[in-house]
């Protein structure tokens, strides 16, 4: 495979995971970012860690989808991610939940 082949397989992999974030995404409650990864999950625990002086991050999610174009089965029940860099959490925006401004609101 040449060099031009496997960027376009890569590109066309990224679009075709990119497509995938894209359907699943309303699914999830919760972006996950680590140095590695990029997760959705519905249910995430954070818990700082100290051992020996040294600082790192215990991550654990449940009913997750995993960003990686590498990985066959990107949804998994629980994960587990042990890191000494930065996570970042953020809650996911709901706007198909969201009452409207409709007689019954405020």
């Amino acid at each position: 495979m040449s060099a031009e082949d496997l960027e376009k397989y890569e590109t066309d992999m990224e679009l075709s995971l990119y497509r995938e974030y894209r359907d699943i995404v309303s699914q999830f409650s919760y972006v996950v970012e680590t140095e590695r990864r990029f997760y959705l999950a519905n249910s995430v625990d954070v818990a700082v860690r100290n051992a020996d002086g040294e600082v790192y991050f215990e991550v654990r999610m449940s009913d997750a989808w995993v960003w990686d174009m590498y990985r066959p089965a990107r949804f998994v029940k629980n994960v587990r991610v042990v890191t000494f860099k930065d996570v970042n959490v953020e809650e996911l925006d709901k706007p198909d939940l969201r009452l409207d401004d409709g007689p019954f609101s405020g």
